[in-house]
């Protein structure tokens, strides 16, 4: 039970009611803030769809920011809405989350608040995150198959290194890797093999009924020797160490 007087509760259910028709009224008489008004009025064009988005972005802006107001104002009449029916039912003046009394000085600059400052939920940053990021982290979210291991076919990072081998707005200088020089080393895994699967798959070959293994000793096979990821002593019909 909050331990605010008859006349303090009085003059904070005066202030809501004020606060209330001054937002309604608000509302009301200016279209809400003009979303009443169709954005080809504003324009001046029949239709936005065969324009850049440059040619109506100031249009566009004040659209956003007239959203926003609205969201805003609508916002507030709830939490007014909220706290005159607190007050109906006796709850009015106490923290919704530890419950004790709010001080009448708070109540008396912010009426429509249902905490105390210690529990005020505007004080803590939000955890969560865009729903987007579901689908971008991991890169190219649900899409991206490398992290299966069973996976071995055509997913979307592949998808989108064929897009980007054209050429992107990217720069070498905005490269997550340092050491990258090179516009054609930017690419997401540049230096990933490609026609196939392991890096020996390159430089191993059979006949047609998968007999006579062969051995073509071209660049990926020396450099798949060197850097350790195989052995010159399981190379078949050897003769000698390197040849």
């Amino acid at each position: 039970m909050s331990r605010l007087t008859p006349q303090q509760l009085g003059e904070l259910h005066t202030l809501l009611l004020q606060q209330q028709q001054e937002i309604s009224h608000r509302l009301q008489n200016n279209g809400h803030y003009g979303l009443q008004e169709s954005l080809r009025d504003n324009t001046g064009e029949l239709s936005t769809n065969d324009n850049h988005p440059g040619d109506a972005a100031t249009e566009l802006y004040h659209r956003s920011m007239d959203i926003s107001l609205v969201e805003r104002d609508e916002h507030e009449l709830e939490e007014i809405d909220d706290a005159l029916k607190a007050i109906d039912e006796g709850s009015y003046g106490t923290c919704a989350v530890c419950g004790q009394d709010i001080p009448y000085e708070r109540l008396s600059v912010v009426p429509a608040t249902r905490y105390c400052k210690e529990h005020n939920p505007r004080q803590f940053s939000p955890f969560t995150r865009p729903a987007e990021e579901e689908f971008l982290s991991p890169p190219f979210g649900r899409t991206s198959l490398d992290e299966r291991d069973e996976q071995n076919g055509f997913d979307g990072e592949d998808a989108w290194q064929i897009v980007e081998s054209y050429g992107s707005s990217n720069s070498p200088a905005m490269a997550e890797d340092n050491d990258i020089r090179s516009y054609n080393d930017m690419e997401i895994e540049a230096d990933e093999t490609e026609g196939f699967v392991e890096p020996w798959e390159n430089f191993v070959a059979t006949d047609i009924a998968g007999n006579h293994l062969t051995i073509i000793k071209g660049n990926s096979y020396r450099h798949y020797m060197d850097s350790e990821e195989g052995s010159y002593l399981l190379e078949p019909n050897r003769k000698t160490d390197r040849e």
